[in-house]
C-alpha cells in the first residue's frame, strides 16, 4: 500500500489552511497514494482561544472538513484527517462551551466513515512558567475507534491523537480490536518531540506489531508556538521507514501490510496478553 503524509504548519485562518490541505491531498493522489494522513489541528492552530472561538464550527459548517471531503471525492483518495477543533452540535453530550479535538476518516467518495475524539488531554504546569490546560477548552472523548480502510476488508486503522501516544492502554485496546495501522497525528512541542517522539512511536509499533503513521505539525506557527515536525512511518519491527524532518509538504511511503502477520508470528504479543488484578499495596506500621 502506498500511503502519503502531509506535514503542515497550520495557522490561525481556516480558509488558508483548507487551501493548503487541498493542495496536499491533490499532490498525494497524483503521486498514487491510496490514503493521505494529516496532522493534529489541520484546520486551525491558535492558542488565543478568544480569537479561535470564532473559527471553530460544528461539523456541518466546518470549511476545512468540507474541503477535505470534496477533494477526497474529486481525487479519489482516502483522507485520515488528523484532527479538527469542532464545536459539538446540540445532540452531543459535551459540557457547555467546550469543544472536541476530533479525527475523521474519509473515503474516496468523500464520505466520513469514522470519527474519534481525543481521549487524553494535556494539562500541565511547567518549570518554565508555561501552563497548558487543554481540558479548559476541550472535552476528552470516551470511545476508542478502529475503522476498516475503504476497499480492504483486512486492513483496519486505529485512531488516536497526539498526547494519546503516552498512554499504551489505548493502543492495546486498538490492537486487541484488530488495528493493523495506528494513526498518531500530532502537534508535539520541540523539546518533548526531540526527547520522546521517535522512541514512543517505535514503542507503539513494536509492542503490538503494527504500522504507525504519525503526521505532524512542523515549524513556527502564526500564533507563536513552535512544533517539532518529523512525521514518521514506523514498521511492525520498529524500523523507521520515513522521517520527514522539519520541512512542510507531502511525502509517500510504501508499506507491506503482510509484515504485520510476519512480525506477530515471531512475537505474538497480542495473543499472549493476559488480564490481571491490580496490585494490592500494604504498609507495615511496625517498620
Amino acid at each position: 500500500m502506498l500511503i502519503a503524509i502531509a506535514q503542515m504548519c497550520s495557522g490561525i485562518d481556516p480558509a488558508a489552511n483548507a487551501k493548503t490541505l487541498r493542495a496536499h491531498i491533490e499532490e498525494a493522489a497524483a503521486l498514487g497514494a491510496e490514503i493521505v494522513f494529516t496532522p493534529e489541528m489541520t484546520g486551525l492552530i491558535d492558542r488565543n482561544r478568544s480569537r479561535a472561538a470564532g473559527n471553530i464550527k460544528m461539523e456541518r459548517d466546518d470549511p476545512v472538513l468540507k474541503e477535505a471531503c470534496e477533494v477526497a471525492a474529486q481525487a479519489k483518495i482516502q483522507v485520515a484527517l488528523g484532527s479538527l477543533a469542532i464545536r459539538p452540535d446540540d445532540g452531543e453530550n459535551v459540557e457547555g462551551g467546550k469543544w472536541v479535538n476530533r479525527s475523521f476518516l474519509i473515503d474516496q467518495s468523500g464520505r466520513i466513515t469514522a470519527r474519534y475524539d481525543k481521549i487524553h488531554l494535556f494539562d500541565v504546569d511547567l518549570d518554565t512558567g508555561e501552563t497548558w490546560r487543554e481540558s479548559a477548552a476541550y472535552q476528552g472523548g470516551t470511545q476508542a475507534v478502529v475503522a476498516p480502510l475503504a476497499g480492504s476488508e483486512k486492513t483496519s486503522l486505529g485512531l488516536s491523537v497526539c498526547y494519546d501516544l503516552r498512554f499504551p492502554a489505548l493502543y492495546s485496546a486498538l490492537t486487541n480490536s484488530g488495528a493493523d495501522i495506528l494513526a498518531i497525528p500530532a502537534a508535539f512541542t520541540v523539546p518533548t518531540g526531540a526527547a520522546h517522539w521517535e522512541i514512543l512511536l517505535r514503542a507503539r509499533a513494536i509492542e503490538a506489531g503494527v504500522f504507525v503513521v504519525a503526521a505532524a505539525q512542523s515549524g513556527t506557527h502564526e500564533d507563536g508556538r513552535a512544533t517539532y515536525g518529523h512525521s514518521m512511518v514506523v514498521d511492525p519491527w520498529g524500523e523507521v521507514h520515513l522521517d520527514m524532518g522539519t520541512a512542510t509538504g507531502v511525502a509517500t511511503c510504501e508499506i507491506d501490510l503482510d509484515a504485520v502477520a510476519r512480525v506477530r508470528s515471531r512475537i505474538p504479543a497480542i495473543s499472549n496478553r493476559r488480564e490481571f488484578a491490580s496490585p494490592k499495596v500494604t504498609f507495615d506500621d511496625s517498620i
